[in-house]
Order: C-alpha cells, then structure tokens, then sequence
C-alpha cells in the first residue's frame, strides 16, 4: 500500500508501522505527483482525500478548491503521463439536495461535482477509466471526526445535555467496513474494464432513519440514555430531510454490517481502549 500524505497529514492510529505501508509526501505540485506515480506505478488510485466544510467562510475557499479540485487534477495529471489508467474516485450525496439529479447543498458539493466534470474530460481524451463511489453518512471505530456517535458518546460519559436539531432528518449510515470493501469491489471491476470508462455507483445501506431514530439505536445498544435537548439546535441551511435515493447501486457490493452490530463494534472497541461509555 502506497499512502500520499502532506507534511501536515497524520497517518490513522488504525495503521501499524510494520505494516507494509510507503508514505510519499506531496509537496502541492504537478511534478511532485508525476514523480510520485513514475516511481510507484500503481494498479489502481484510490481518492478520497477532501476538505468536507458544511459552512464555508471566505477563508476557506482556497483549501477547498485546492483539496477538491487542484489536487484531483494534478492526480489525474500524473496518473496519464505515467499510464496509470485506474481510478476510484470519492463523491458525496450532498451534490443531491432535494433528491435533484444535480444540486449541490454547499460549496464543497460543488467542487465535488467540479472535479467530477474534470474527471469527464480525462476520461473522454485519455485511456483512464474511472468509477465515483457516492459515499452516504460513514462511520466506525478509529473515526476521529466528531459526528454523531462520538458526541452521543460524550453526552452518556458526561451526562450533559446534548443540543440537536429537531431530529426529523433521515440519515444513511454505512459501516466502514462496508465502505472499504466497495472501494476493492470497484477496483476490481475497473482493472476488468477493457475500454475507458467513467461510472458512477451510491453506496448506500439501504436504510435511512431520521436522527432521532439513530440516537434511539444507540441508547438500546450502549444500555444508556442520552441527554439530548431535541430543537437545541435548528435545522442547517439546506439540511437534507431525505438522502438522495437516485443512481445506482455498486454492482456485487451489499451492506453486511447493520446500524445495530456497527454500533456494537465500536462500543466494543472503545471498551477495549478503556473508555468508558
């Protein structure tokens, strides 16, 4: 495994150091990744490096074309020039707001579909195929974002109140797991891919519960109940109440791990680090 990283970039605790992994530092330039994939030479690219920022102000504009666009392109540049024909892209279901073929909830939607547009191009004036995986709401153990679970967490260990929306949002959760073995599944099927090509799948669980359903499976899973303040928080601007439902689904690739025994799993893991939950 060949893992590009910036001086800046840390490498998951989920990643040993015997394991045999080579990191290769971008230093933001074309010809850094050029020489970077001369050396390497890989079967199959995987992208899923993003600046993800719901809310964007004027200061992060530049990191959010930069990580979405710039470094996509120059990827794609140096995946050319070196023959490199194989590409599994990272897209979101926040370029669907309202269930539309196209609308973006934010500016990071955009440049999501922005890059997607560049990725068109090389695919009609080069030898690269490609396949964007639509990613819904992930989670797992080792996930050090923040989201959901990890505040529920927080609020049950503190027992503090934990303001949230209203909770009428329906959410898609799918287990990393899940997630990783639809990134191998595409991969395989592009280096099966004799011609060009440029598909587009959902990775979804096929089960989408409103979050006060969600906070509900957590509670009967950790045997705690949560503190939540419900309309603590309003609604964000262009909250999706429904995930995209469109597109479709990854070919030879289904959910295995329910909401409930991913749930279970991370508990488990948090225990076994000796956090108390």
């Amino acid at each position: 495994m060949h893992l590009l990283i910036r001086e800046t970039s840390l490498l998951p605790e989920s990643i040993k150091p015997e394991e045999n992994v080579s990191t290769h530092l971008y230093d933001g330039t074309t010809d850094c990744l050029i020489r970077i994939l001369g050396i390497v030479k890989p079967h199959v690219v995987f992208h899923l490096a993003a600046c993800s920022i719901a809310r964007h102000t004027p200061d992060d504009i530049i990191p959010l074309i930069h990580s979405n666009i710039l470094l996509g392109t120059q990827l794609i540049e140096a995946m050319v020039k070196n023959q490199v024909y194989c590409l599994v892209n990272t897209g979101t279901y926040w370029q669907h707001y309202g269930n539309e073929e196209y609308n973006p909830v934010c500016l990071y939607a955009a440049t999501k579909q922005a890059f997607e547009m560049i990725l068109r191009h090389a695919v009609e004036t080069s030898y690269l195929k490609a396949v964007t995986l639509v990613l819904y709401d992930t989670y797992g153990p080792g996930d050090t974002r923040g989201k959901l679970f990890d505040q529920l967490a927080v609020a049950s260990k503190e027992q503090k109140p934990l303001p949230l929306s209203p909770g009428g949002q329906k959410i898609d959760f799918v287990f990393v797991g899940d997630c990783v073995e639809a990134y191998v599944i595409a991969s395989e099927q592009l280096m099966h891919r004799r011609f060009p090509c440029n598909e587009r799948y959902r990775i979804s669980s096929g089960r989408a519960l409103t979050l006060k359903e969600a906070v509900s499976v957590y509670e009967s899973i950790s045997g705690t109940k949560i503190p939540v303040i419900w309309g603590g928080r309003p609604y964000r601007a262009r909250e999706i109440m429904h995930p995209w439902d469109g597109g479709t689904p990854l070919p030879g690739w289904h959910p295995k791990v329910s909401l409930e025994d991913g749930l279970r799993i991370m508990l488990h893991e948090k225990t076994s680090r000796g956090n108390s939950i």
